[in-house]
């Protein structure tokens, strides 16, 4: 059944979108900027999320086409150079997606027995990229179970056979499950358990009639340059409406109306003036170079960790900076209990990493491998694309699955080659592949243990070679 809020908030977006109707641009020119500035940190990753959206879910002729709303598609294979929709893959755990819109009611996601030995999880994420739940190994454990996720208005009863209720604050979200693969010989088992992933709407688990049918969306094609310019704001209007206000945001929005930012509101770019644009995309400007520095002094150098980017409204109190930075550097990034995202992006000397310019080695002392209590894995990525790095032995990481064919020092230690040249043949197990240019890699540690937190584990040096 419907709520009112969302039913009254169905009926504004339909006036709008057939009066033409649109919040009023009443800010000065300094005081736009400054509010396009909030703006577009806070907004990019919703509207950068939209994309991921629009390729998996509304685009069926696309290449990256995954399934319609509220039904699953597995992604049984590892990921490659080829796979762009999202950046910042990870090769560790074959994907299966949900894009949910809860609009209609809930959704029921059945999760099947997973052996105890395999990590699995399903992440589930709001339309502003927050992490509101997780199930899976860490969260519910490996036997399963039944799993309701509603939206912000649902009010209906639970069925007696649900493990346990989810609200989303959005009614659009997302379900991204990984499901662990040891190796290409697991792909096998995989499949089977990503069959046993099942998705229904909540009538459909409870053999009863449906709802009525709520408005269809007419989804706006993305732009290649939507991130970019005031066109962001577009863009974020439209996911907006699948948002109930936050009380903590109420001030905010009052600001960004201010300068046409309302939820389901058209944001006419062509009928702002030239002094108008011109103060949005000098504060999107502002909004870019805060980040820029802060990555610099804060990201880069360590102070600053995925723990602190990923998680939920509460964990990141509304710091839209660290949302933004977030959506940024990898998308769809975990919160700190279930993994540690550890980024290597300067070496030692503090200069970016290039492969064009050094090889590298990254040394774990005997007995300091990263502390897991499911896996890890070390990611090479190429910093212009954010992709993985194509090379002929189709090697994209090394993780602790393969310890058992790598090669340890004389002392027991384990040191990794980061490197564009092939190294000698007796050398090659402990390589990971390099573009020739800039690249950076990203250490996972899957159910970290208390020490990565509290920092009692240091993440060894990037360190070239002379």
């Amino acid at each position: 059944m419907i709520g009112k809020p969302t039913r009254l908030l169905l009926a504004s977006l339909s006036i709008f979108m057939s009066s033409g109707a649109w919040a009023d641009f009443t800010a000065s020119p300094s005081e736009a900027r400054a509010i396009a500035k909030e703006a577009y940190l806070y907004g990019f990753p919703v509207v950068q999320m939209y994309k991921t959206l629009y390729t998996q879910a509304v685009d069926k002729g696309g290449a990256h086409f995954k399934a319609p709303f509220n039904r699953i598609d597995n992604s049984a294979q590892v990921l490659t150079p080829k796979d762009n929709a999202v950046t910042t893959p990870n090769v560790d755990t074959p994907y299966s997606f949900v894009w949910m819109d809860l609009r209609k009611e809930p959704l029921v996601l059945t999760l099947p027995k997973v052996e105890d030995n395999r990590y699995y999880s399903v992440q589930l994420i709001d339309l502003y990229t927050q992490n509101f739940a997780y199930l899976g190994t860490r969260s519910t454990g490996n036997n399963g179970g039944h799993y309701m996720i509603a939206g912000p208005d649902w009010k209906g009863q639970q069925p007696v056979d649900i493990d346990r209720v989810i609200y989303s604050e959005s009614n659009i979200a997302y379900a991204l499950y990984r499901t662990q693969l040891f190796d290409d010989k697991d792909l096998g088992k995989v499949k089977q358990i990503q069959n046993g992933y099942k998705v229904q709407a909540l009538s459909s688990y409870v053999k009863q009639p449906a709802p009525p049918n709520v408005p269809k969306i007419q989804w706006p094609k993305p732009m290649a340059t939507m991130t970019e310019g005031p066109q962001l704001f577009r863009y974020l209007n439209f996911m907006l409406a699948f948002a109930a206000p936050q009380d903590s945001e109420k001030d905010l929005l009052a600001r960004f109306a201010k300068i046409g930012i309302a939820p389901g509101a058209p944001f006419k770019v062509n009928q702002l003036t030239a002094e108008q644009r011109k103060a949005l995309e000098d504060g999107i400007t502002d909004g870019r170079a805060e980040f820029a520095a802060f990555k610099k002094a804060k990201v880069d150098t360590h102070q600053v960790t995925s723990a602190d980017l990923y998680g939920s409204r509460d964990h990141l109190q509304n710091n839209y900076l660290y949302r933004y930075a977030g959506a940024e550097l990898g998308m769809f990034g975990n919160s700190s209990d279930e993994a540690a995202h550890l980024s290597y992006v300067i070496d030692s000397e503090g200069k970016p990493a290039n492969g064009a310019r050094h090889s590298y080695t990254v040394h774990f002392a005997k007995d300091q491998l990263p502390p897991a209590d499911a896996f890890w894995s070390l990611t090479m990525y190429d910093a212009k694309t954010r992709l993985l790095v194509p090379n002929h032995k189709k090697r994209y990481l090394i993780n602790s699955q393969m310890l058992p064919s790598l090669k340890l020092d004389a002392d027991g230690g384990l040191t990794l080659a980061l490197q564009h040249h092939e190294p000698p043949k007796a050398e090659q197990s402990n390589w990971l592949p390099a573009p020739p240019g800039p690249f950076y890699a990203v250490l996972r540690i899957y159910l970290p243990k208390p020490e990565v937190a509290s920092g009692q584990w240091k993440l060894p040096a990037l360190t070239p070679l002379k």
